[in-house]
């Protein structure tokens, strides 16, 4: 437990003054038979479906379901347009523009900092060591009074591997500002999820997306998992209506499908290894980070060169080797069976 933890003394004086605005939703809860409170057209959409009504601001349908799934009560839990709009809100929280600072441990990703610089918060790199870890003494010097948040991700992005558990808990018992845990590929890991230590850590935050394991990127929908206080901010500061209805039906309807994305992580996970066992085999390949997600991330000869041969050949793969301890590297997604197999065939053909 971090007994230092000051919530209010994180906050920027104008976010915790601010009178968030009340929608028609939000003033009126409940059933009725004549809605003429928020202006919305009467008579319906020009769809199979109605959508003239605007959808549920706190989206708590949803959240119940979810809330089964995750063994996460549902007001502990922030729902936002994909991840990347809980990193902007966790900025504009927290961060006063061209005062705060965050800390980064690269390689990691892209979007943390991408967020900072919108936001015009200064961002401090901790490189991960060699093998992808935490470096904790390099961490503890970079914190100063300014520090409001650090990003964890874990299994990390674009390297495979999960973060030393206890590392982290390090950190959060010892930092007096947010930390960041992105578990957006969780389902893949053998690692834990951090969403059992909430109620031990009132700094942490954890972030999980349905855009993996779950298969519904184009629906945009990411989460947070956080105190009932951070959460309250969230919901203060978010557009009113930020997850719209047909992401909430769609989504709705997507998690009675529990034991088909339980049986397509398994196989996801059993295609990495063939993958990796595989690819270990050719002379060209110098090393493949252990990975708990659905992508490995390779280490060969002429990373660019073979980027190159296999776009020609329709098969896209992520060249890193440009990125901070990445050097020569791609980052595969694992795929189905013909499709792996199409990309073995395609670099030993490349390399022979």
């Amino acid at each position: 437990m971090n007994m230092s933890f000051n919530l209010n003394a994180l906050l920027r004086d104008n976010i915790r003054k601010l009178v968030p605005y009340s929608s028609a939703r939000d003033e009126f809860k409940g059933e009725a038979s004549v809605w003429l409170d928020a202006n919305e057209n009467p008579f319906g959409s020009p769809l199979p479906h109605d959508y003239n009504r605007y959808p549920d601001p706190l989206q708590h349908q949803l959240k119940h379901k979810l809330s089964k799934i995750k063994g996460v009560p549902a007001e502990h839990m922030f729902l936002g347009n994909g991840s990347d709009e809980a990193i902007d809100l966790l900025y504009r929280a927290f961060c006063t523009p061209q005062v705060d600072n965050v800390i980064l441990v690269p390689p990691t990703y892209g979007m943390y900092e991408v967020s900072a610089n919108i936001n015009d918060i200064a961002v401090r790199k901790v490189n991960l060591t060699n093998d992808y870890q935490l470096n904790l003494d390099g961490i503890a010097e970079a914190i100063d009074q300014h520090t409001k948040l650090l990003f964890i991700c874990s299994p990390n992005n674009p390297t495979g591997n999960s973060i030393n558990a206890q590392d982290i808990e390090t950190i959060l018992v010892n930092f007096n500002g947010i930390v960041v845990i992105d578990e957006a590929y969780i389902n893949y890991s053998k690692q834990k999820s951090f969403t059992q230590a909430l109620a031990e850590f009132p700094n942490l935050v954890i972030l999980q997306t349905l855009s993996k394991a779950w298969g519904l990127a184009a629906l945009r929908l990411g989460l947070a998992f956080a105190s009932k206080e951070i959460i309250e901010v969230f919901n203060k500061i978010k557009p009113p209506y930020n997850i719209n209805q047909a992401t909430q039906d769609l989504v709705l309807e997507a998690l009675d499908g529990v034991d088909i994305i339980n049986e397509w992580i398994k196989a996801t996970v059993a295609e990495r290894e063939v993958l990796v066992s595989k690819l270990a085999t050719l002379a060209q390949v110098e090393h493949i980070t252990p990975s708990d997600a659905n992508f490995v991330l390779v280490k060969l000869s002429e990373p660019r060169a073979l980027y190159a041969y296999l776009v020609e050949q329709g098969i896209i793969v992520r060249d890193r080797s440009k990125v901070t301890l990445c050097e020569g590297c791609l980052r595969i997604t694992v795929g189905t069976k013909p499709e792996n197999e199409r990309l073995l065939e395609a670099i030993q053909t490349f390399y022979n």
